[in-house]
């Protein structure tokens, strides 16, 4: 474990570097698969005068194709003695809930925060290389584990599997 300190966020107990999301290979059937359901996503929604659902559809589109163009950012997680700075975003102590951390390696490592605010999502990061056990031990101090969840989320399952 490293100890170091993180300019006005604490001292670090714990950090890792990680990716602020996924860089899937898609192949061209992919490509050709999700612009024909989009396509015919689209028409139906026309051809029912759905015009809100056309709308979404849309906007589903831009923000994968939007997704697809940028390259993800490396960004260090530290967890430290006032919160848990996940590259640019500090979360302190007194905001999050509950911690889980969901270990089914190869596919899924991650650590999951749960926040007070309903305005907040629940945040997943991935652990890479870290041995959870090491980050259970920096978290426990601080914060609730929450023990009833052993899954990934939904959101997260969905981007992993269609390569979202």
């Amino acid at each position: 474990m490293e100890t170091t300190t993180t300019p006005s966020y604490g001292k670090s107990i714990i950090s890792w570097d990680t990716w602020d999301g996924a860089k899937h290979d898609r192949s061209v059937w992919w490509y050709v698969l999700t612009g024909a359901i989009g396509v015919a996503l689209l028409l139906y929604a026309i051809l029912t005068a759905s015009f809100p659902f056309a709308v979404i559809i849309l906007m589903v589109g831009i923000i994968t194709l939007m997704s697809h163009l940028r390259d993800p950012e490396q960004i260090t997680v530290h967890i430290t003695t006032s919160g848990v700075l996940v590259g640019r975003h500090f979360y302190g102590w007194k905001e999050i809930k509950n911690f889980s951390i969901v270990y089914n390696p190869p596919r899924v490592k991650l650590l999951y925060l749960d926040f007070q605010s309903r305005w907040i999502p629940l945040t997943s990061v991935p652990l890479d290389d870290m041995d959870p056990n090491d980050v259970r031990d920096a978290l426990k101090p601080y914060a609730v584990e929450n023990l009833e969840r052993d899954e990934e989320s939904l959101t997260d399952f969905l981007n992993r599997v269609y390569k979202l």
